[in-house]
């Protein structure tokens, strides 16, 4: 036996784990700006597992091939998981890949998000390529296989494969488990490690059983009310009639929701140009909330229209329309349909992104109308501009005006979409030099276009003559700006206005406009886009309690006080209230605190206790209550 051959243990072993060590402390930096020291173990854990297992299991002549292989697919998933941390701002677990047919409908705005320093993931690779080429062309053909896989194992190699994988499977094991009692997915990723974390996320979805639940639903929903009434939202009499109700009974409703939306941007002029006039003269006339913050999850503009058509919170893991588009979901659709009311939803993209075949119908839509119905111009990678939108949608809103049907209409804006390049003849402001070919000067172009065309829209219904019969409903789904491409200094400089990385971030416009009302009202209370629907129901003169509709967002037009979570964007026990935004650590006790009002660090947020274990059930009883509902 030839001594100088590597024996069971190739060298390419250690060089594998130690490259993939080093990319997964580089997935540390970019997903939490520092590598916490005591935690780096976690992450070398399960790659000396696999590899260990590797080594035992496979044939020698195959033991290098399937350690380069292993290295190239988790790179694919490192370079996956960066790009989607930049977007998104969370730590994707393996539920993520159920949307990856979404990437290539918005390639523009994914290749947008990657950065280069992404590309490092790949360098190793790169770089053994070329060294091997280098190689093959000075020596000749070589027997790498040969070479490196002859002889037998030496005590020592077959201690590291021990310890690669008894004392992997150890540590990944006890990572797992120190990791599951952490609320804050962020922290559960950082303690655990990323591949570990994926495990941790496999826990949960056995526990959670899937998408069907198992009980009774009837005992949910009465587990629902036992602990809202334990909230005090409101300090009117029980049987007191709320304010405004019915007031819009048998209008029409049309409900529009902005993509990539931000509230900052109202009210706001940049070099004397109103960027919002349209919005800010619906702001003065009817009902402007200007507290509101997005709630979604992974299904961003889809979970938005879920969220407002149900009131129900997203699960936080899965789009609901991935998972939740084959159920019967109790909706505004269908209670306003009960009304003698047809629902419609105009949409400029393909209706199986996100899902929207299955969850129009799913929300009890009589119909949808996508790509195929509008003129396209050829606006951005979605096709037809806002104001396509607004043209067919008045038509056929038109239509059933002529047969005398009260109607509740749905319009997803897409203009104003991720990266926010509008085409030069719909650009309506002139940035300034220093706003020229940056992200927030397309961001507020687009904004401005998008408030533009809600004026066509308006034109459009007055000459139809359904203005004036019509309750008019505008939130943003989600934000639009992120902290990496737009800092807050940027914003704060170019409009004078003080602006957080986070709640300005979160917070979009709503605005119910509604006919006859001519002196607006600036409603201060905080809210999310789960009490879009109660509030809506509330001025058309439909009672929820009535009619046995379980919400779990509220009226914001009667409660004195309001409470909202968020568990996407921000970790799982994240809520916003009246005084503050409230960010977990592990728990509460080490968790974070920042004014609404001044956008300041709150140091002693104690009083706010109950709030978060109130959310956390709350949202519990959310996951519970949607994955009981039936199946269509």
């Amino acid at each position: 036996m030839n001594e100088k051959k590597a024996k069971l243990l190739p060298v390419q072993f250690y060089i594998v784990a130690g490259f993939i060590w080093l990319k997964l402390l580089l997935l540390r930096g970019l997903f939490f700006d520092r590598i916490a020291w005591e935690w780096i173990a976690a992450d070398l854990a399960p790659v000396l597992l696999i590899m260990g297992i590797l080594t035992v299991i496979l044939p020698r002549r195959m033991k290098t091939g399937a350690y380069w292989i292993f290295n190239t697919i988790l790179s694919l998933l490192l370079f996956a998981a960066s790009v989607y941390f930049n977007h998104f701002g969370s730590v994707p677990t393996y539920l993520a890949f159920y949307e990856l047919n979404q990437v290539f409908q918005v390639k523009e705005s994914v290749e947008s998000t990657i950065q280069a320093i992404d590309y490092l993931f790949f360098a190793d690779l790169v770089v053994m390529m070329l060294y091997a080429l280098i190689r093959r062309w000075q020596r000749g053909p070589v027997n790498p296989v040969r070479s490196y896989t002859a002889g037998r194992a030496t005590r020592a190699q077959l201690i590291v494969i021990l310890v690669a994988i008894l004392g992997g499977a150890s540590l990944s094991a006890y990572s797992v488990h120190a990791a599951r009692s952490i609320t804050n997915e962020l922290v559960q990723a950082e303690s655990a490690g990323f591949l570990n974390y994926e495990v941790v996320a496999a826990i949960k979805a056995q526990e959670d059983n899937g998408l069907i639940g198992t009980g009774d639903i009837k005992e949910t929903i009465a587990k629902v009310e036992q602990l809202e009434a334990g909230y005090p939202y409101s300090d009117q009499p029980a049987g007191t009639m709320p304010e405004y109700f019915g007031s819009q009974k048998g209008k029409n409703v049309i409900v529009i929701q902005m993509e990539a939306f931000q509230n900052f941007p109202l009210h706001q002029s940049l070099d004397g140009q109103e960027l919002t006039p349209v919005l800010n003269s619906l702001a003065g006339e009817g009902f402007y909330f200007p507290h509101v913050y997005q709630q979604i999850g992974p299904g961003n503009t889809s979970d938005a229209e879920f969220m407002s058509n149900t009131s129900i919170y997203p699960i936080g893991t899965l789009a609901m329309s991935t998972g939740f588009g084959d159920r019967e979901l109790p909706s505004l659709p269908r209670l306003l349909r009960d009304k003698g009311y047809e629902a419609y939803t105009f949409h400029v993209n393909k209706v199986g992104f996100w899902n929207r075949n299955e969850l129009y119908p799913a929300l009890g839509f009589n119909g949808y109308y996508d790509k195929g119905s509008f003129k396209n111009d050829h606006f951005n990678a979605f096709g037809a501009s806002d104001e396509q939108l607004y043209i067919t949608a008045v038509e056929k809103l038109a239509e059933l005006k002529q047969k005398g049907t009260p109607f509740y209409a749905q319009l997803v804006t897409a203009s104003s979409h991720h990266p926010f390049k509008i085409p030069d003849n719909y650009k309506r402001i002139t940035l300034p030099d220093n706003l020229q070919d940056t992200m927030l000067g397309d961001y507020l172009t687009a904004i401005n276009y998008t408030d533009y065309a809600v004026g066509t829209l308006i034109d459009g219904l007055k000459q139809q003559g359904l203005w004036d019969n019509t309750v008019l409903v505008l939130y943003g789904d989600h934000f639009g700006l992120q902290p990496q491409d737009v800092p807050p200094e940027q914003v704060e400089e170019a409009l004078g206005t003080p602006y957080d990385s986070r709640i300005s971030r979160f917070n979009i416009p709503l605005i119910v406009h509604v006919p006859g009302m001519t002196q607006g009202q600036t409603v201060e209370r905080t809210g999310g886009q789960l009490d879009i629907l109660p509030t809506v129901a509330n001025l058309l003169g439909v009672s929820l309690k009535d009619e046995g509709f379980t919400a779990f967002g509220h009226d914001l037009l009667n409660i004195g006080r309001n409470v909202v979570g968020m568990r996407y964007y921000l970790p799982t026990g994240s809520f916003f209230n009246d005084e503050i935004m409230f960010v977990p650590g592990k728990g509460f006790a080490d968790g974070t605190a920042v004014s609404l009002d001044t956008l300041q660090p709150v140091a002693d947020f104690s009083p706010y206790e109950d709030d978060y274990n109130y959310i956390l059930q709350l949202m519990g009883l959310s996951d519970e209550y949607v994955k009981l509902l039936p199946q269509r």
